[in-house]
């Protein structure tokens, strides 16, 4: 469908054309209309699909042909600071032509931008886009006031249980007003996220399934059986192999290794910055602006930045240590290849790992290209043994692997 087949304001309209948007994608097809009837929706979309617009735009079209009565409308809540951004950054693009006043409240920041927020709350603003914990703190407060609340929209929902939100998520919930509107979007749809659905969807319901469970064929996918004392020698090998990639995520598993590894790829000359919980946010911020705009042209992250963030461009994706759950490496590797380009991920596989990746390999359906160890680093080849991988079977839970961005064209490496 086209969006001037939806039904929307002129004033919706003339944004969407502003930034060059004119055909829906299938989850956004799919689940405008619902959501324009009033029904409540669930749906299972994974990052790329388009889901942030399927639930924006109707709320925008509805909340466009009202006056503003300094009333909170909508309220969105989003698992991390960086996703809230990029929504808040996406909501003000789409409603530019629009009346509707917006603000982001996410942690991480000084005092100051706490009592910010805590004005604009006061003031009023039609749509808020937040995260759980920083939103419960202005909430318990008692100026948030919800007897407007249209919309309940919950983002990256399976996600957010992972991060172990839904108690603050449902705190909220017993806040607002019952007679509202709730749509939940999730990456993967298990029977908690399921039963978490139950406890929020009130209405008639409409259930959408866009889940994409496997990676796009034009993404090369390549993996290194190699022992852990050898993945920094060997990533430095992989980026100089392959200088012509202008931008590359790689995901590592704690922070310590996300620290080491982008200090070890500096002192080789290569411009790598690192995201990880030790930084403030206006570092972690800043970060991501040098890969956005291909200042820094390597970024090295942990998986709380592997869903959603929208950097176009990335060339390739190295998973320095194997996810733990097998839809988390189709998530990790999808940060590339997007938009019908082409795209490269390498994984590395220790001794522990090789289990783990057998599933991975049953979920997409195909073996996955072993490369050569460099002659140097040939004596690092694993041997199969039982471990994190082995001994838990087949009952994977999220834990200790690593996250990522992606940006546009630019910058050489060195």
């Amino acid at each position: 469908m086209k969006f001037n087949e939806f039904g929307f304001e002129p004033s919706l309209l003339e944004g969407l054309y502003a930034m060059g948007f004119e055909e829906a994608t299938p989850v956004q097809e799919q689940a405008i209309p619902p959501i324009m009837e009033g029904q409540d929706v669930l749906a299972c979309a994974q990052t790329g699909t388009g889901k942030t617009a399927a639930f924006l735009l109707p709320v925008l079209n509805e909340l466009s042909k009202e006056s503003s009565d300094d009333k909170v409308r909508a309220l969105i809540i989003e698992p991390t600071r960086e996703l809230a951004m990029q929504v808040d950054q996406q909501l003000e693009a789409l409603s530019y032509f629009t009346p509707i006043s917006s603000i982001a409240i996410y942690g991480g920041r000084d005092g100051h931008a706490m009592e910010q927020e805590k004005r604009a709350l006061k003031r009023g603003a039609s749509i808020i886009v937040a995260t759980p914990g920083r939103f419960t703190s202005h909430m318990d407060m008692g100026y948030v006031d919800f007897s407007g609340l249209k919309y309940l929209i919950l983002d990256e929902a399976d996600r957010m249980l992972d991060m172990g939100f839904a108690p603050a998520i449902m705190n909220i919930v017993h806040k607002l007003p019952l007679e509202r509107q709730n749509l939940l979007f999730s990456a993967t749809m298990p029977a908690q996220i399921r039963k978490f659905a139950m406890q929020i969807l009130n209405g008639p319901t409409k259930e959408i399934n866009i889940a994409i469970s496997k990676p796009a064929e034009n993404i090369l996918q390549l993996v290194y059986e190699v022992e852990d004392h050898a993945k920094i020698a060997l990533t430095e090998k992989v980026l100089e192999a392959n200088k012509r990639l202008e931008r590359v995520i790689i995901f590592a598993g704690r922070k310590k290794t996300v620290k080491d590894l982008a200090q070890a790829l500096q002192r080789k000359g290569i411009q790598a910055g690192a995201i990880h919980s030790d930084l403030s946010q206006e570092e972690r911020e800043k970060q991501l602006h040098g890969f956005k705009s291909g200042n820094t042209p390597v970024i090295v992250a942990t998986d709380v930045l592997s869903r959603g963030i929208d950097i176009k461009g990335i060339d390739a994706v190295i998973n320095f240590d194997v996810p733990g759950d097998a839809e988390d490496y189709v998530h990790r590797i999808g940060r590339t290849a997007r938009a019908e380009a082409s795209g490269m991920a390498f994984t590395y596989i220790n001794g522990e790992d090789m289990y783990r990746f057998k599933r991975i390999e049953e979920l997409i359906e195909r073996k996955v290209q072993r490369l050569p160890l460099p002659e140097e680093l040939k004596d690092a080849k694993p041997q199969p043994r039982k471990g994190r991988g082995g001994s838990r079977g087949g009952n994977f839970r999220k834990g200790k692997k690593g996250g990522s961005h992606r940006g546009k064209g630019g910058g050489k490496r060195r």
